[in-house]
């Protein structure tokens, strides 16, 4: 028997190498007179992840026929913003973690100071790619930094942590914690799905399916990720586990089980978003199998 196809392992094997060879040319690896800066910048976006939302750009590039090099300039920007972000969050401020992909928190390793300055370098250098590279089409460029922009400010991820880190998690409900995860969480793959899509020209009914596609993942995301935190193996994840029991999440809040349906129902949802695409959609479609699946 044939094995099944799995589009999203097959793209992030094709894809991977260029991207990753793409987020070391787009580091400031020399800074004269702030070498430790460099290095804990490049700690930070080098140390092996799963790059899934920057893969999730490419492949929405892929869907609306963008430009390679464009997508990647997206796709770049985006987990440049999601390493800053996972520095943030580990922060003593924060989460006060431990560990990170199976390494010491950037700021057990370099100090604090110079971890929450190399985030604010990364923000900075996303910001500067989709604002001014050359790969993105000039009157392009806006649209894809204000979508980057709502991802990270108080419309997205800070909204969404400074809400996180305010819940009361005896009292809060469903609505609530979906309306702190969508900022939190989901907003940076909206970013990287529509941001990849923007670069190729997409507009309308294609855009407004990518889009409910993405916030349905996200959120999906966020639920898996709170049940590894109940459930997961530390080894396994890299980083250690049981560190949200202090706060609001799904796992707490529902149970395990209705966790995993409501993981299933999203995800369901985001897979038929995506149905008037067709087969362009296909690597979105299976990615949202790789969510459901996810042991790390």
């Amino acid at each position: 028997m044939t094995p099944a196809r799995a589009p999203f392992p097959e793209h992030a094997a094709a894809s991977g190498p260029a991207l990753e060879a793409a987020l070391r040319a787009g580091l400031p690896l020399e800074v004269r007179g702030a070498e430790a800066l460099a290095r804990a910048v490049a700690e930070a976006v080098l140390t092996p992840g799963k790059r899934l939302r920057p893969l999730a750009a490419l492949a929405a590039g892929g869907v609306a026929r963008a430009p390679e090099r464009a997508a990647m300039a997206v796709a770049v920007a985006v987990e440049y913003v999601h390493c800053a972000s996972l520095v943030l969050d580990d922060l003593p401020s924060m989460d006060d973690a431990a560990r990170r992909r199976g390494r010491p928190a950037l700021h057990r390793t370099h100090g604090v100071a110079v971890a929450e300055l190399a985030a604010v370098a990364l923000l900075a250098r996303a910001f500067e790619l989709t604002a001014g590279s050359p790969e993105i089409p000039v009157a392009l460029r806006p649209a894809v930094a204000t979508e980057l922009a709502r991802a990270v400010g108080a419309e997205g991820c800070c909204a969404g942590q400074a809400a996180d880190l305010g819940a009361d998690r005896t009292r809060i409900g469903l609505d609530e914690l979906e309306g702190i995860h969508a900022r939190k969480t989901g907003a940076l793959f909206v970013a990287a799905v529509r941001g990849g899509a923007l670069v190729g020209g997409a507009r309308g009914r294609v855009l407004d399916a990518l889009t409910a596609y993405a916030r349905n993942l996200g959120l999906a995301f966020q639920i898996t990720d709170d049940l590894l935190d109940l459930e997961g193996d530390p080894e396994v994840l890299g980083k250690d586990t049981g560190r949200d029991a202090h706060r609001a999440n799904f796992a707490r809040l529902l149970g395990a089980d209705a966790s995993r349906q409501l993981v299933d129902e999203l995800l369901q949802t985001a897979g038929e978003s995506l149905v008037p695409l067709g087969g362009r959609a296909s690597v979105l479609q299976d990615l949202a199998r790789v969510v459901r699946q996810r042991r790390a």
